[in-house]
């Protein structure tokens, strides 16, 4: 019973989703044994969000990871959805670009066909729909956050499509780290100092405690009045300075021995086209 649940026959008239596919997943792995599909690499991030008196005020580290590699110590991760509304990504750089490009252009559509400011929830509503649609092969989890007619929202939007409206929000591999500064520190009604404070140690947590999350701290503060993007507001890891000379003195290495031959090129002629003259001309 569970079997044909999972795994429906294409002439089944059931309704909900279609998972005919893993019929075939595992037919392919049985033809050989050298088949396999390709694993999910890790990524590392710290983003997160929290709600203050006067509105949000986002955060996220600047690291970009390739596996072990460093891809990019200087990576925005804080994305413009709409004038009032800001969102952090986690997980895969190009689908979190891209995704939030996307939903940017759609709200940007809908505030032009209503003549109205957008609201948070219709970019989350449009954010959880896409995701959902693509069953999480999309790899972004999103902070939301934004300032509207009905106050400052907060969401938390998980690959999958599921959301949860909250007062603080942690996401990506260093969130532990930043969901530990928050739970200690949280206060309803914050003040904006306070938040900005709070947001920063919870991202600085992620970073000193997460391998796959470093550099910057970048800050967004959402409020009625306006928004503030605060790139870089504060950076964690400054290169320190050299204690020592690593030059040496020439002669420090001994030299055996050294020869050098002279290389000569003798130019016979030369051509120039006609189409080089007539565009240089």
């Amino acid at each position: 019973m569970a079997t044909s649940i999972l795994c429906p026959d294409k002439g089944s008239e059931e309704s909900g989703f279609s998972f005919e596919n893993c019929r075939r997943n595992e037919f392919l792995l049985q033809q050989t044994s050298s088949s396999h599909f390709p694993k999910a690499k890790k990524t590392g991030t710290t983003i997160a969000g929290i709600v203050f008196k006067d509105g949000i005020v986002l955060g996220a580290d600047t690291r970009a990871t390739e596996d072990t590699v460093v891809a990019d110590k200087n990576c925005a991760k804080i994305h413009y959805i709409a004038p009032n509304i800001y969102c952090c990504g986690a997980g895969t750089a190009a689908d979190t670009e891209y995704t939030t490009k996307l939903i940017s252009a759609n709200i940007g559509l809908h505030s032009l066909t209503t003549g109205r400011q957008p609201r948070v929830i219709t970019a989350a509503t449009m954010l959880k729909q896409m995701l959902h649609r693509y069953h999480g092969h999309i790899s972004a989890a999103l902070v939301l956050g934004g300032v509207d007619v009905t106050g400052p929202s907060l969401y938390m939007i998980h690959p999958h499509g599921s959301t949860a409206k909250l007062p603080f929000v942690t996401m990506g591999s260093g969130s532990l780290a930043a969901m530990s500064v928050f739970e200690s520190r949280f206060k309803p009604d914050m003040e904006l100092d306070d938040a900005m404070s709070l947001v920063q140690d919870g991202i600085r947590a992620g970073i000193f405690n997460d391998l796959g999350s470093g550099s910057n701290v970048d800050l967004c503060i959402i409020t009625k009045e306006g928004t503030r993007y605060l790139r870089p507001y504060d950076e964690a890891n400054q290169k320190g300075v050299r204690q020592a000379s690593y030059r040496y003195k020439r002669g420090t290495t001994a030299v055996k021995s050294s020869k050098v031959t002279p290389f000569k090129i003798e130019v016979t002629s030369t051509t120039v086209s006609q189409a080089r003259e007539a565009m240089e001309t």
